[in-house]
């Protein structure tokens, strides 16, 4: 698997997950607040904001067939997409500024560009990377002038079958990517946590020869957490500053205080994974003063014989095992061993 680099930072299973907090339309069309969430994204943890580069225009077309409006099953229903695209999108003329404000803060930032001009507007501003969204992984023409930069490529794979996620590799990959990662993603809004099949990751990974991740639209921090300990070396999550603000994406985006659980989550499950081992740690051997030993449980006079009425398995552990309580069983006294003396060999004969 080819580990790789987003702006100096390494990107694999042998370092830490690269948490993306994804912008997308939760900024309601005020500048101000795309800022704060840049800020928020910062100070929650991530590793970068994400954007999206587009417009209505570049996206779809304005256009009243039934075809161009959204159907059942989505918190958009009825919806124009046309519509829709114009209330989520980033204004371009932000994207300077929001660059300019994450480099101030050492984060990263980049975009998902949705037709090949957001790409070249996205090179002058020297994107570290590009991210194709999963709707748009049947683009190939995308992919390849993503690719063409020589930048790091990540694509989400949600709805994609396996022919058209090695298809898009494939492109990527004759284009010049060398820096690939693939996410696996669920195209719902809200995703159902039973549908996520997190096992895929592996899979990804085994056949594409890449680092995995998620990207994420299930409520909640329990399955990008899940990820994390199944090898997800990216993991991208949309962030607000408030879902009771509204907008089209807020109802599955986390708050701050959130998407800060959920970094300090992921970075403590990998730190729990480690490796096979049962040496014990600094902290375990402190404990095992506390485990069960064998004590005298009542005053035994020299010569007296030890019997389960005078010895008991308690903790703490000063005393013998556990394990020796048939062979001290009968053995006599020494000398006299008062009520809660630690057994030894020693006192026995």
């Amino acid at each position: 698997m080819n580990s790789f680099e987003i702006a100096g930072r390494p990107i694999g299973p042998d370092h830490p997950c690269y948490l993306i907090a994804e912008l997308s339309a939760n900024h309601g069309q005020e500048i101000e607040t795309a800022l704060e969430l840049v800020r928020a994204a910062k100070e929650a943890g991530a590793d970068a904001i994400k954007l999206q580069t587009y417009r209505a225009d570049t996206i779809t077309l304005d256009c009243d067939n039934p075809l161009f409006r959204i159907g059942k099953g989505t918190a958009w229903e009825g919806r124009r997409l046309f519509d829709l695209y114009e209330e989520a999108h980033t204004p371009w003329e932000w994207h300077e500024q929001l660059f300019a404000e994450a480099a101030k803060l050492n984060l990263h930032c980049f975009s998902s560009p949705f037709d090949p001009s957001a790409v070249d507007f996205l090179k002058n501003l020297e994107t570290p990377a590009y991210k194709i969204a999963s709707f748009e992984i049947v683009d190939h023409e995308l992919i390849a002038r993503c690719a063409a930069t020589g930048k790091p490529v990540i694509l989400s794979t949600g709805m994609a079958a396996r022919e058209e996620i090695a298809e898009a590799v494939s492109v990527a990959r004759e284009h010049g990517c060398s820096s690939l990662s693939l996410l696996r993603c669920v195209s719902a809004y809200p995703a159902p946590p039973g549908e996520m099949n997190l096992s895929t990751m592996a899979d990804l990974s085994t056949t594409f020869a890449c680092p995995v991740g998620l990207s994420d639209h299930t409520l909640g921090t329990a399955i990008p957490v899940a990820a994390a300990t199944l090898g997800a070396s990216i993991i991208e999550k949309h962030l607000t500053l408030s879902r009771a603000a509204g907008g089209p994406d807020a109802h599955f985006s986390l708050e701050p205080a959130e998407f800060a659980l959920m970094v300090q989550s992921v970075r403590d499950a990998q730190d729990a994974i480690g490796e096979p081992s049962y040496e014990l740690t600094e902290s375990q051997t402190a404990s095992r003063i506390f485990r069960r030993s064998l004590f005298a449980s009542a005053d035994i006079k020299t010569g007296e014989a030890l019997t389960a009425q005078n010895v008991r398995s308690v903790r703490p552990g000063n005393g013998l095992a556990p394990k020796h309580l048939p062979e001290v069983l009968g053995k006599k006294a020494t000398r006299e061993i008062p009520l809660g003396t630690p057994l030894d060999w020693d006192l026995l004969d």
